[in-house]
């Protein structure tokens, strides 16, 4: 009876087999419909002669303004590359995060070959562009269309393809943010530079925004920055001179195949909510009315922006007393200024009563009673621009891991630490402050006797052994805080 049965089943498992085929090939098509349809429907959310951002107009716009207005006046202040945007990505798996260009063909069968090749090298390649609906998604934090429900986050490209930029911003992330910030925003005001204050994603750091009326270039735009943050270190020194690496654009020139760095839009909805990604006021407390804020905000020209450069120019250096990028008068732009040019710049404050340097393995110079003005400049005697840096800018190589400063200095409870090699200058500078031309700095006789002890004689001279690790027998070296 079961014998005769077997033919049957044999039977109806093929035809289930058969079923399941057909089932697997109509899920295909059915995938590839709905994400043809899902392209389809954020196309049509855009109409078909999109108004151009540079049509957008500062008109008054409010939280109860409509959805349109609030992304008109967004896009007329946010706006990098029109072609590209880059979107936040967040692994459930590994918790890693990061952003990269949107390309429509993602994850799309056949076409998105991730991780094999790179979305760099991918011939499906094909980047969205920036629309209302992309700018919606932001401010809402979510994609109408993405039934998963993911995060929507945008990041903008500063950088144009003609290497100019709309706006700049300054990020500091350090604990010391909101003081590093009022500090920065404390010069802009002295120079009537409009700029405002937003408070990160995280919260535990700030961007200080600077916007153009006009497409300026960016390294105009750039050393506009460089320059205010020159004069903020010198009323507040404890700004870290990698500070000159966090201006967006990040570079003067487009790299080579890239995008140049990018800057997480503000407003996104979900951080939004805990007091993030938002403006503040002069008490680092957010707007009452954001849209409102916004709407109020001043643009600087071009013309303003050359006129700032110039005039900042007059008085320092783009990058401190060490750097040779503002080296031209305005009479006579062919003769270049010597660096002891540069040193003759008044030193603000009061001088301590006496001040006397102690050479051990490094200068230290104590900080008691040292003005601002006198830290910065001390510090900036160690500090010099990385040719690294600036020669892979001028072949358009990625500038990242290059700073543009390199700072040598090191900061203690007590003391500053500057190298030995130092020390003439640092001196030359102490006898121009304190007109004494008979100063002389401290040194440790036992430090350096012990060096002398330890030296061994060699066919080229003596060769002294390693410093010894930990604190000097004697005192005489500063310990770090």
């Amino acid at each position: 009876m079961h014998e005769e049965r077997l033919p049957e089943i044999e039977r109806l498992i093929r035809a289930a087999e058969d079923e399941l085929s057909r089932l697997e090939k109509q899920k295909e098509l059915l995938v590839a419909q709905i994400a043809s349809l899902k392209r389809e429907k954020e196309s049509s959310l855009i109409s078909v002669v999109e108004e151009s951002p540079a049509s957008y107009s500062n008109a008054s716009v409010t939280n109860h303004s409509s959805a349109q207005d609030k992304i008109r006046l967004f896009r007329n202040l946010f706006r990098g590359r029109e072609d590209v945007y880059a979107r936040r990505f967040e692994s459930r798996k590994t918790g890693r995060s990061g952003y990269q260009p949107e390309c429509r063909n993602e994850w799309i069968a056949g076409l998105c070959k991730k991780p094999a090749v790179k979305c760099s090298r991918c011939d499906h390649r094909h980047l969205i562009p920036v629309s209302d609906a992309v700018i919606r998604n932001h401010l809402m934090g979510r994609d109408p269309a993405d039934q998963t429900g993911k995060d929507f986050t945008i990041g903008a490209y500063p950088l144009l393809l003609d290497e100019t930029c709309w706006f700049l911003a300054a990020d500091f992330d350090k604990s010391t943010w909101s003081e590093d910030a009022r500090a920065f925003t404390e010069i802009c005001e002295l120079h009537a530079v409009p700029c405002c204050i937003e408070r990160s994603r995280s919260g535990n750091g700030g961007h200080i925004w600077i916007f153009f009326s006009e497409a300026v270039p960016a390294r105009l735009a750039r050393s506009l920055g460089s320059l205010l943050l020159t004069e903020t270190t010198e009323r507040r020194p404890e700004i870290d001179l990698k500070s000159y690496d966090r201006f967006l654009p990040n570079q003067d020139t487009l790299p080579r195949g890239g995008f140049g760095n990018l800057i997480a839009l503000p407003l996104q909805r979900k951080p939004r909510q805990k007091g993030n990604s938002v403006f503040l006021d002069t008490k680092l407390e957010p707007h009452a009315d954001q849209w409102a804020f916004l709407s109020s905000v001043k643009k600087l020209s071009c013309q303003d922006t050359e006129r700032l450069v110039q005039d900042l120019s007059r008085a320092r250096q783009e990058l401190g007393s060490h750097s040779a990028f503002v080296e031209t008068t305005e009479e006579a732009p062919w003769e270049v200024k010597r660096f002891t040019q540069w040193k003759t710049t008044d030193v603000a404050g009061p001088l301590p009563d006496k001040l006397n340097p102690h050479v051990v393995d490094q200068v230290y110079i104590p900080k008691q009673g040292l003005s601002p003005t006198l830290r910065n400049r001390i510090i900036r005697l160690a500090a010099f621009p990385n040719p690294e840096f600036h020669r892979a800018q001028a072949m358009r190589l990625s500038t990242y891991g290059k700073p543009r400063i390199i700072c040598c200095a090191q900061e203690f409870s007590e003391y500053i630490a500057v190298p030995r090699g130092c020390l003439e200058e640092l001196l030359d500078l102490l006898k121009s402050l304190f007109g004494d031309p008979n100063l002389e700095a401290a040194y440790s006789t036992h430090y350096l006797s012990s060096r002398l002890t330890n030296a061994k004689a060699t066919p080229d001279g003596l060769t002294a052994s390693p410093a010894r690790s930990g604190p000097d027998p004697e005192g005489t070296q500063p310990t770090p805080s």
